[in-house]
């Protein structure tokens, strides 16, 4: 049964966000600060790629399992999404408040698991959280205001550290084995907005109750022995996995080369500096946060700038174009040693990744039914982590093996991954015989 959906204005639509700004902090954190503490903490650079295997795996596991949950899932006081959102805000607010006191690097290393759970468990229910709050006219707005908050949450956790770094840095950041104190602010400041910008959205934002088809179908669940209820969302997955529309397939081959080249990006941006720019780890990774900062700048400005544009010229041209500029961006970081030029290439990659928060997921919206948004979230989001785990088992060897261990040559491998994706961009298009079979 449909529902008929009222309209939002804008100021709704960006409170219903808001906590799209806690979990991305923290993702931030993670991209920019987590590699350089292992680093501190003595890791070797061709073993970064699978000290993040953390992140693949808990949001393969995590993300579709709680998405399908979250689809049989209804409370009068807290709604459908709202609960796993919020306790995954507090399991990540008190790993950020944990990790820069890590003593040793299996202890940091054992710290990312659980805050990549934490993390994994409030995303994915928030992307299903705007597709059932939004009419189809306004889910490119919804999406694209997450994009906004992306680039707002990432923006304020590289800003801290450029900050702090600049602040309170100097030679006691190369103290070996220990992580210097400057780094602990920024994640103090990631555990307060993880939980406090999930409450704004909890408070200020309802969510619509099921029909009273859905409501059958959920007090159902509820009636089965606890053991078929644990068993349900893996075979719920297993089932929206056969039925899947043709054009998540597609979208799948998008993801395999986008986001392994991504993560090769986020993990040797701090090894790259200290060989083009001669600098030390605590320099790098500060050099590291301001080109993240500077895409994530450019990344709030173009979000909503996207969504006429995509409306006007398509959203998989629009998606094509940005990956093809994120590619130019790669291929031009390695060759530019000066440390304010290097930030220009950043222009092009905030642009792809404003399209790549916002565009396949309003895609993802238009082609699935709305009973089983969740699940279908959290099956993109394998989408994700499964080319994420790949490069963390994969990258290392090639790096040391194939590329000669040399992180200019890593960026240049992340870039042809990057013209790849757009080539099969190109082939995404959403339309009513792409649509899932009702279930």
């Amino acid at each position: 049964m449909k529902i008929n959906k009222p309209s939002l204005n804008f100021w709704q639509i960006f409170n219903m966000n808001v906590g799209f700004l806690g979990i991305q902090y923290s993702f931030g954190l993670q991209q920019t600060a987590i590699n350089p503490i292992f680093l501190y903490l003595g890791a070797p650079e061709d073993m970064l790629p699978i000290l993040n295997i953390a992140g693949p795996v808990t949001g393969l596991i995590v993300q579709p399992i709680i998405g399908a949950m979250s689809d049989k899932t209804w409370s009068e006081r807290w709604g459908r999404r709202k609960p796993y959102f919020l306790i995954g805000a507090i399991l990540g607010s008190l790993c950020l408040f944990a990790f820069p006191t890590s003593p040793v690097l299996w202890f940091a290393v054992g710290l990312l698991w659980i805050l990549d759970v934490g993390n994994n468990m409030a995303m994915e229910p928030y992307r299903a959280f705007v597709g059932d709050k939004l009419p189809e006219k306004q889910l490119s707005l919804g999406y694209q205001m997450q994009s906004l908050f992306v680039g707002a949450g990432i923006l304020l956790a590289n800003g801290s550290i450029v900050l702090f770094q600049y602040l309170f840095g100097g030679e006691s950041v190369e103290v070996a084995g220990t992580i210097p104190t400057w780094l602990y602010y920024s994640f103090y400041i990631g555990a307060i907005l993880s939980i406090t910008t999930i409450l704004w959205s909890v408070l200020k934002t309802s969510e619509i109750p099921p029909t009273s088809e859905e409501l059958v179908e959920i007090n159902k669940v509820k009636a089965k022995p606890f053991s078929e209820r644990i068993a349900l969302p893996f075979i719920e997955i297993a089932e929206s996995i056969k039925k899947m529309p043709k054009f998540l397939w597609k979208l799948g081959a998008v993801y395999l080369f986008q986001w392994y080249a991504l993560f090769i990006y986020w993990q040797y941006t701090t090894p790259l500096f200290k060989l083009t720019m001669g600098y030390s780890t605590g320099e790098a990774a500060s050099q590291s946060a301001q080109m993240s900062l500077t895409y994530n700048i450019v990344t709030m400005v173009v979000a909503l700038a996207l969504v006429p544009l995509s409306v006007k010229y398509g959203g998989k041209k629009i998606y094509a174009l940005s990956l093809v500029g994120t590619a130019i961006s790669l291929f031009a970081i390695p060759f530019i040693e000066d440390p304010i030029l290097v930030l220009v290439p950043m222009v092009l990659f905030g642009i792809g990744w404003a399209a790549m928060m916002g565009i396949p997921y309003t895609m993802v919206s238009k082609v699935v039914p709305q009973e089983r948004r969740g699940v279908y979230m959290g099956i993109l989001n394998m989408m994700i982590v499964i080319p994420m785990g790949i490069e963390t088992l994969t990258f290392g060897p090639i790096y040391k093996y194939l590329l000669g261990g040399n992180a200019v040559n890593a960026m240049l491998f992340a870039g042809a991954f990057f013209v790849i994706a757009a080539v099969f961009a190109m082939r995404l298009n959403v339309n009513d015989k792409e649509r899932v079979v009702e279930l």
